[in-house]
């Protein structure tokens, strides 16, 4: 897709004198793995799937854009293993975090923050990291699932339902998991599923926040160092229009991962604002659990 690449050339031209002959890989992400709980044997060799994930998500091309140096995506990534079932099975937590620029600041914007607790996999020392979207694998299809979710994610910061095409692709591997009943997928066994964020992301009923990261990122913080007021009320119209959706969705998870990821920048764009009791009074009711942090706006 050239969408993403031609809104970077608008948002990052300025600031870095773009050049659209070069390319490099999509992700500068950094991995970390932790097995400090698991006892009883050696599972030292679990390090080497650091390394082996680190080259899977960052020497891979994900998509057929460009992407310069400066505008590959910053993510976090930590799998924290939680129990060994076998010397080679594990239970395991992925921490994931991601992020983008803001123009005109040397300040970033984060824009998913996810913790998946139901990750069940194998690995013994030495097996390589195979890439395989239309088979599924315990290990690689969830890495595969958050890589062309960041994607679609970060698109959508770029361009208006930009990150489509890679929200489908992470629904088409979430769809092949589903299909083997594989843990953590289907979108009845939780709210907070890997296949209901991504069911609810395509719901046609949660467009108006599929559109809402566009007018969050580009439309808002990109213009705020430009217009601090026009960007405020940018960022206030969206997070009204957003009660309706929080009112007649029973299960929002798109929606909570959302606030998850905002809430805190939420809090400082609006703080000691003209808009701040407006947008508390819409904040208390579809984001209770970061009402201490609004709070803050208007003290």
């Amino acid at each position: 897709m050239a969408v993403r690449f031609s809104a970077l050339i608008v948002v990052l031209a300025v600031l870095t004198g773009f050049n659209t002959t070069a390319s490099a890989q999509e992700f500068n992400c950094s991995v970390t793995v932790n097995y400090r709980s698991l006892s009883g044997s050696d599972y030292s060799f679990l390090d080497e799937l650091r390394d082996r994930t680190l080259e899977y998500i960052n020497m891979r091309r994900w998509t057929d854009d460009r992407f310069e140096e400066e505008e590959r995506i910053d993510c976090n990534m930590s799998i924290v293993f939680t129990e060994a079932l076998s010397l080679t099975q594990f239970r395991a937590r992925l921490v994931l975090a991601t992020n983008r620029p803001i123009y005109g600041s040397a300040q970033r914007s984060n824009v998913l923050q996810i913790s998946d607790d139901d990750w069940l996999f194998e690995y013994s020392q030495g097996t390589p990291l195979t890439f395989e979207p239309d088979r599924y694998h315990p290990l690689t299809s969830v890495l595969d699932y958050y890589a062309y979710l960041i994607l679609g994610f970060d698109y959508d910061t770029f361009e208006d339902m930009g990150g489509e095409p890679h929200f489908d692709k992470a629904r088409r591997v979430a769809e092949v998991a589903q299909g083997t009943g594989a843990v953590g997928w289907s979108s009845l066994s939780g709210d907070q599923s890997r296949g209901e964020l991504i069911s609810q992301i395509m719901d046609p009923r949660f467009r108006v926040l599929r559109s809402g990261y566009f007018d969050y990122h580009y439309g808002s913080l990109d213009h705020f160092i430009e217009d601090a007021d026009a960007a405020r009320g940018v960022m206030l119209n969206l997070i009204q229009s957003l009660v309706p959706l929080r009112e007649d969705v029973t299960r929002a998870y798109y929606l909570d991962q959302f606030f998850s990821a905002k809430f805190g920048e939420i809090a400082n764009v609006f703080r000691n604002s003209s808009e701040a009791t407006q947008a508390f009074d819409a904040l208390s009711q579809m984001d209770p659990a970061h009402l201490s942090n609004y709070s803050q706006m208007i003290n």
